[in-house]
């Protein structure tokens, strides 16, 4: 078996959220995780765009950087990026091969006493790639939670929390209290923890573990300083990334007090520069026709995606729809409602994934005065959303969006540069 079809075969183990597994494979590898300095980033929703801007601003300040993002769009090697590139096919699979050395030899140790999970062995993979293309700094993003992820290994420069909301909850609880706990373990004594705009309850729960950590906590929405910054146009659209803006730019400011200089005209490149595919990304079709791709997978995302359709005057608008069967179904339906104009419901190749007929009549239920149709093939259902509108919307889990957009780029769309 190949190192791929050894991890792959992983993903059959499913969740498991612990640090003695990445631990013995860290021991195993002689910590790649120390070799380099790294931000760690966790939150509900906007991580990942926060990775991607403070990325790209550590890196006009001159940094070799590595970013550290899941899950992945279309294919395992865009996880790991050197310098805002993700890693080749072979860089990947060789990194892999290394790591399940390691595995091998820590279970024939006994310090690995039960088989690692797919998230575990991919973030070993990706602070090894960090380590052999010696990087200055990787920007690492929290894969679930934060206290028992993997990534929690890491001993960084700079934490930060995004945003705090609903989602995951039969791993992380059922109260924004008991996520923001979760999600707070990250905090490490003497690190700064930069926060979001969060809900109340989760703000009091962080700023106490933080404090019982010994972390500083820094606002990004009260911290003031002499830096002065021009009107910007954001390179990624949507009013909730002047959110994410806030937090990416404490984030680079306190890396400039703390650790080297980023200049403001590198912060500054880090918000009008960086690149996140997938998330509020039109598609020219070769038809002619327009699609807004967005990886809105749980209520706050699709939150954030009404908002949009509704700030941009694109709504009412078709809506093709893909959701996983954990998900919260009203919740992510309540703020979309307001702005479809139909609903073609599709599904995805995936365990969770909930049936295009099952998420249809879900979807009448639930809207029954919008139009719903359904098809199983992701890119039929974005035909029939299109039929009848030069503009629609492909939305809901990552799963559906990753390989919808690599076959609609690979069959001649274009991303449009609004």
């Amino acid at each position: 078996m190949g190192a791929l079809e050894r991890l792959f075969a992983l993903e059959q183990f499913g969740i498991k959220l612990g640090l003695d597994n990445i631990g013995a494979i860290m021991a195993a590898l002689d910590h790649p995780e120390r070799a380099w300095r790294s931000v760690h980033i966790a939150g509900t929703n906007g991580k990942g765009s926060v990775a991607a801007m403070v990325e790209r601003g550590l890196r006009a300040a001159g940094l070799k950087t590595g970013r550290y993002t899941s899950p992945h769009l279309d294919s395992i090697e865009e996880r790991v990026a050197i310098n805002g590139e993700p890693v080749d096919r072979e860089t990947f699979v060789a990194a892999t091969g290394v790591v399940f050395e390691a595995v091998d030899r820590a279970t024939t140790a006994g310090t690995l006493t039960v088989v690692p999970t797919f998230f575990e062995v991919s973030t070993a993979v990706a602070f090894e790639i960090f380590r052999q293309a010696r990087v200055d700094v990787a920007v690492v993003e929290v894969g679930l939670g934060g206290r028992f992820d993997a990534t929690n290994v890491l001993a960084p420069e700079i934490t930060a929390i995004t945003s705090i909301a609903l989602d995951h909850e039969r791993h992380l609880g059922s109260t924004l209290s008991a996520i923001a706990f979760e999600k707070a373990g990250i905090a490490k004594a003497g690190t700064p923890l930069v926060i979001g705009r969060l809900p109340g309850e989760a703000a009091r729960r962080i700023v106490t573990v933080a404090a019982a950590a010994g972390a500083p906590v820094i606002d990004a929405h009260a911290t003031t300083n002499d830096r002065v910054y021009p009107p910007l146009k954001l390179a990624l659209p949507g009013r909730h990334q002047l959110e994410n803006a806030a937090v990416a730019i404490a984030i680079l400011e306190a890396w400039s007090a703390r650790v080297s200089l980023v200049p403001t005209s590198a912060v500054i490149t880090g918000l009008t520069e960086c690149r996140w595919p997938g998330r509020l990304e039109w598609l020219r079709l070769p038809d002619g026709g327009e699609l807004l791709i967005d990886a809105a997978h749980n209520p706050a995302g699709a939150a954030a995606l009404s908002t949009y359709l509704q700030d941009t005057s694109l709504a009412p608008i078709p809506i093709v729809l893909a959701v996983m069967e954990d998900k919260d179904l009203a919740a992510m339906v309540a703020p979309l409602a307001a702005v479809a104009a139909s609903w073609v419901a599709t599904t995805v190749p995936h365990t969770r994934a909930r049936p295009a007929d099952t998420l249809a009549e879900a979807l009448r239920a639930l809207t029954p005065a919008v139009d719903v149709r359904a098809a199983a093939d992701p890119e039929t259902a974005v035909a029939l959303a299109l039929s009848g509108s030069k503009r629609a919307v492909a939305a809901g889990s990552i799963y559906l969006i990753g390989p919808l957009r690599s076959r609609l780029l690979a069959s001649g769309a274009s991303i449009m540069n609004l």
